[in-house]
């Protein structure tokens, strides 16, 4: 069908028209009704947290969790508070809970006054408290309990550069790796390092060890492990290198996420083959002790090791290890590691001292 003219104009008036009337006081009232509405259905949704001491906090529950109810918010980013300090708790959307004799249960939350809660499922309604809830987490997302029981890998590589030129020329560079496949009981890791460095073209250190090493948390802080390292050192000489190891060890501190101290005590294997005619081979039974430990600050991480690995039938001849160093993060998976290793040897080989120590900065690199 064609328009007419007189259609046509009718249909450009009726636009203007239109464009007069939304920019009127008639269309802009209902608008900001519309807008006023959205807006306190949005806070209607809002999830809630009521404190015992009167404040009111609100945002999006992400978890209940080891005491804890997790908060994110617009205007104060992540927030914690101790679930034996809520007092009333809302959340909107769906969450599996777990409750403290073991009923899990798909729902909302709404407060039910004088500090209870009604947690809403499809299958009915269960009353309760905040403090009987253990865990929550996303319907279709793994239970954190099953999650727990899961072995995980994480990485980690990390590398160190520097030079010098003029009076001197000097280059010095190094690097590792570590892969780790962790449980609730046990843990397996294999790692390696490499370092060089020279100066005026004159070898100041060449070395590589890489190794294996596996602990098993038989009975509470009881532990057996196993562990084997091999290497070079050709600037103490150090043709080749190994050790091997077995024994118990006992965790003084345990607690994952923020501690740990575990001692070790066990029989080990020492083989070093020297380089020159003039230092006896090393091959013979040994002792193996150590300790290992890390503390987590907030925004960075303290660890320190030393193992200490003596001959049987000759207490004298002994190889300690020490080392410490501070982590702390840089920028999303990256992290700054500065530190400090000591490297003993009782018996050196020719024209070697016995203690070296070496200061480090290196960038790290973790992922899953």
């Amino acid at each position: 069908m064609v328009k007419t003219q007189e259609g046509r104009i009718d249909s450009i008036w009726r636009v203007i028209f239109l464009g007069f009337w939304m920019q009127s006081p008639f269309f802009k009232f209902p608008r900001a009704c519309a807008i006023f509405l959205v807006a306190c259905y949005s806070i209607v949704r809002a999830d809630l947290v009521e404190t015992k001491s009167g404040a009111r906090l609100v945002g999006t529950v992400t978890k209940v969790e080891a005491g804890a109810v997790t908060l994110a918010t617009d205007y104060a980013g992540t927030i914690t508070v101790k679930q034996s300090e809520v007092a009333r708790l809302d959340i909107s959307q769906p969450l599996v809970i777990r409750l403290g004799g073991g009923t899990t249960v798909a729902g909302t939350v709404e407060s039910a006054g004088a500090g209870k809660i009604a947690i809403k499922g499809p299958d009915g309604t269960i009353t309760t408290t905040v403090e009987k809830i253990v865990t929550t987490w996303a319907p279709g997302t793994t239970d954190p309990a099953v999650a727990a029981l899961e072995r995980k890998w994480k990485y980690e590589a990390d590398f160190a550069l520097a030079g010098k030129t003029g009076n001197s020329e000097q280059l010095s560079y190094g690097g590792g790796a570590k892969a780790t496949l962790a449980g609730p009981t046990d843990m397996l890791k294999f790692y390696s390092a490499f370092k060089y460095d020279s100066t005026d073209s004159l070898k100041t250190d060449d070395e590589f060890n890489a190794g294996v090493d596996y602990a098993n948390n038989f009975s509470g802080r009881y532990s057996w492990y196993v562990r084997d390292e091999a290497g070079y050192d050709q600037a103490k000489d150090v043709d080749f290198y190994n050790v091997a190891a077995s024994g118990f060890g006992y965790d003084f501190l345990q607690n994952k996420l923020v501690q740990m101290l575990t001692g070790r005590a066990g029989l080990a294997y020492r083989f070093e083959n020297y380089g020159s005619v003039l230092t006896e081979d090393v091959q013979s039974a040994g002792l193996d002790f150590s300790l290992a430990h890390f503390y987590k600050f907030p925004g960075a991480m303290l660890v320190n090791s030393l193992s200490y690995v003596p001959s049987i039938d000759d207490f004298s001849n002994h190889h300690a290890v020490h080392d410490s160093s501070l982590q702390m993060p840089l920028a999303g998976k990256w992290d700054l590691r500065i530190g400090m290793n000591n490297d003993y040897n009782s018996v050196p080989g020719a024209g070697v001292r016995k203690l070296d120590t070496t200061y480090y900065t290196k960038f790290v690199l973790s992922w899953e």
